[in-house]
């Protein structure tokens, strides 16, 4: 009996290898949006008068909830040209803070949409903006399965695809935030960078610098990566012009990702307001911040904050941060599923940590800034055991739905910012 339940499952099996990735990727991609709509009606169903979106929540209040709110002003009003300030005189949260691709995009498409009668209650903009989230959420799992393929089976990109897909944070993909984009840039950028098809780059790096910030971790990536090629390169010839390419790319992320500053404060006439508008929003979690942005800082201050607040104090933090720093170096350099994703993975997932480190306060929104990490899902899906993918893809939606209550039922703390 078990001989013939596996007969008549190996074909099963083989017409579902068979399938072209896009369509495979792309079963999988639409399976996991119905679940997490499903995760979404049922978060407005228990939305309550303490939640940020009230007793009447619906899709499109949380399609068009929290940050999608300032993309749309951006696309609505721009940037401001004097800075808003709060009553204390400092910088208030305002438009700066957000990049400028992912607005306009939306914009843009949403007219069209908008005048075929495709939109409803979303307007021009939410239609826009849930349009590019899922496209670009599809096809960056398309590119993140091609990223893995070439160290990986099938099978195993597949289901880190699928874990990309239906992971915690994997709502992003059908709201109006600029994530699912900048993921597609991403996971394109880091294709283009394994296959040494640096011409695409010139693109991918203005891209992904104006759609969110992000860009200067890539820099560092490409920095390193150009370390790496030239100590490796009697393993892999590196010719005059790959070096050119390789020093004229990381300018040109680096010269992208202050632009930004240098456009903010030429606007504003205030060359520090990019600093001050992002430090906004940490005064938000620390009182007594100083609005003076330190490289590093943010981290130590965050491990006294949080540790203080659950009561054990700013000491017991340090030692818990300085320990998660040492247990991701060696999880990247020793861990056999990690070695096995290539270099390249290694080296972006080590530079966008240390961009983290040197620039981001960790709060809530933290879970979502590990969204550029997801080429690391290769390695949770390498064990070949069934049971234990079922079981991971199992923690993905108990975390999903978590997220999704926390962020979007319950919402209105300062730790339910999403």
């Amino acid at each position: 009996m078990a001989e013939r339940r596996l007969t008549l499952k190996a074909p099963a099996d083989r017409r579902w290898a068979g399938l072209p990735a896009a369509l495979r990727i792309g079963i999988l991609y639409v399976a996991a949006r119905f679940v997490t709509t499903g995760f979404l009606l049922l978060a407005a169903h228990l939305a309550g008068p303490g939640s940020r979106f009230g007793e009447d929540a619906t899709l499109s209040h949380f399609i068009l909830g929290w940050d999608a709110q300032w993309y749309w002003l951006v696309a609505l009003e721009g940037y401001p040209s004097q800075l808003p300030l709060t009553d204390t005189g400092q910088v208030a949260e305002n438009q700066w803070a957000f990049m400028p691709v992912f607005a306009y995009l939306a914009q843009l498409l949403g007219g069209p949409l908008r005048a075929a009668g495709i939109g409803g209650s979303l307007g021009p903009w939410g239609i826009g903006a849930l349009t590019i989230s899922l496209v670009a959420g599809y096809l960056a799992c398309l590119v993140l399965y091609r990223v893995l393929r070439d160290r990986q089976d099938a099978a195993t990109a597949t289901w880190a695809a699928l874990f990309f897909a239906a992971g915690p944070l994997s709502v992003l993909f059908q709201v109006g935030y600029a994530e699912s984009l900048f993921l597609l840039w991403l996971m394109f950028s880091l294709w283009c960078v394994q296959r040494r098809r640096y011409g695409w780059l010139y693109l991918l790096i203005p891209l992904m610098g104006y759609t969110r910030p992000g860009v200067l971790a890539f820099a560092l990536f490409l920095g390193i990566y150009g370390v790496w090629r030239w100590f490796s390169r009697r393993r892999e010839p590196l010719g005059a012009g790959e070096v050119l390419h390789i020093l004229a790319l990381g300018a040109l992320a680096v010269l992208v990702g202050f632009s930004w500053q240098v456009l903010a404060g030429w606007v504003t006439g205030d060359s520090g307001a990019y600093l001050a508008t992002e430090l906004a929003w940490r005064r938000s979690w620390i009182r007594d911040s100083t609005g003076v942005f330190v490289p590093f800082d943010g981290w130590i201050q965050g491990a006294a904050f949080w540790f203080g607040v659950w009561g054990l104090g700013a000491g017991t933090g340090y030692v818990v941060l300085a320990l998660l720093g040492i247990g991701l170096a060696g999880l990247l350099l020793f861990e056999p599923h990690v070695k096995s994703l290539g270099v390249e993975v290694r080296l972006w997932a080590a530079s966008y940590l240390l961009y983290l480190l040197a620039v981001f306060f960790p709060q809530s929104s933290l879970f979502r800034l590990l969204l550029p990490l997801s080429p690391l899902w290769g390695a949770v899906a390498a064990p070949r055991s069934t049971v234990y993918r079922v079981s991971v893809l199992a923690l993905c939606l108990i975390g999903q739905w978590w997220w999704i209550h926390n962020m979007y039922a319950l919402g209105n703390t300062y730790w339910q910012i999403p």
